[in-house]
């Protein structure tokens, strides 16, 4: 596989995208990441400034994947906007953004199952919670994740860059799906594996930690109305989960189907509506429903823009 045949399919693949119009993409992936963006440094904020929240595991998580969700949307929307319009990116830029995407993007899964797992422990051990995920151990916790979610693309890189050799000429769309198809061609490996098999693991302790969680909590009563809190959360939290899964699994899919040597209209199009709406979605929904869960998030963030009305009409004054 030569560095020229990854232009030339880069190529085809832009013209496509453009013949068709599929520059109009970029106006959801602004909207959706300007919406996200409004709320996620605000939420942030209030986690890691008051002491209240900061000192508890699942408000860190919650912040850690904030955090990796607005480095992911960030990247994301560069990236649809260079792509859209055709502009020739630096080969080294361009490999930064694609190991970054798939960088935060597993740091969001990992988080959100981690998440999952701080309730389970939270219900099955509730004397020993603490001491079990302290916020200090949930901090190391978070380090090694970002660790493990880079390991991936990093080592993806190496190879990329063994294959490519020393010639590398930019082309018009940066895209991880054309760089990891050049490589499952040329090395003989199937990467999309991977990303089915990560999904599918963290699928599998989901739902697990849920089973044992109904069945912990089964005789408490929680569970016997139809509209009870505990059942509107696990349907809320199980359509969350989906959203974040779903796009992983479609870009595998994506990956394992695309031919060898052109890209057809319909793979262009699910790859741009996996990557301006599908990923976007649960990245959006995610702070308005942390919200709404947790009253603690919600009344500090009352609390803090209180306070700065409160200020700047003591300033006016």
């Amino acid at each position: 596989m030569t560095q020229s045949f990854i232009v030339n399919i880069s190529v085809d693949w832009y013209n496509k995208a453009e013949s068709r119009h599929m520059d109009l993409f970029l106006i959801p992936t602004a909207l959706l990441t300007s919406v996200t963006l409004l709320v996620n440094p605000v939420l942030s904020l209030c986690i890691l400034c008051f002491p209240t929240l900061r000192q508890e595991t699942r408000y860190l998580l919650l912040a850690n994947m904030l955090f990796a969700d607005m480095f992911f949307l960030a990247l994301n929307l560069a990236m649809v906007s260079c792509n859209s319009m055709g502009l020739h990116m630096p080969h080294s830029l361009c490999e930064f953004m694609m190991v970054s995407m798939v960088m935060t993007y597993s740091t969001s899964v990992l988080t959100i199952t981690l998440m999952v797992v701080d309730t389970y422990v939270a219900v099955r051990w509730p004397l020993r919670y603490k001491e079990i995920l302290p916020p200090s151990r949930a901090r190391k916790i978070i380090m090694s994740l970002w660790v493990m979610a880079a390991v991936c693309p990093v080592s993806l890189l190496v190879m990329f860059e063994v294959v490519m050799g020393s010639d590398k000429q930019r082309r018009p769309v940066c895209l991880m799906l054309i760089a990891l198809h050049s490589l499952e061609h040329k090395m003989k490996v199937g990467v999309h594996l991977y990303f089915i098999i990560a999904i599918s693991l963290c699928t599998v302790l989901i739902v697990y930690c849920y089973i044992h969680l109904y069945i912990i909590t089964k005789t408490s009563g929680i569970w016997r109305s139809r509209y009870s809190r505990a059942r509107m959360t696990l349907l809320a939290h199980t359509l969350l989960l989906m959203m974040y899964f779903v796009p992983a699994l479609v870009f595998a899919v994506e990956l394992a189907l695309l031919k060898e040597e052109s890209v057809d209209v319909v793979g262009v199009w699910i790859n741009l509506v996996n990557m301006c709406v599908l990923m976007l979605l649960p990245r959006c929904c995610t702070p308005y429903l942390y919200i709404l869960r947790y009253h603690e998030i919600y009344e500090t963030v009352q609390q803090l823009f209180w306070k700065k009305r409160h200020q700047s009409q003591r300033s006016a004054a």
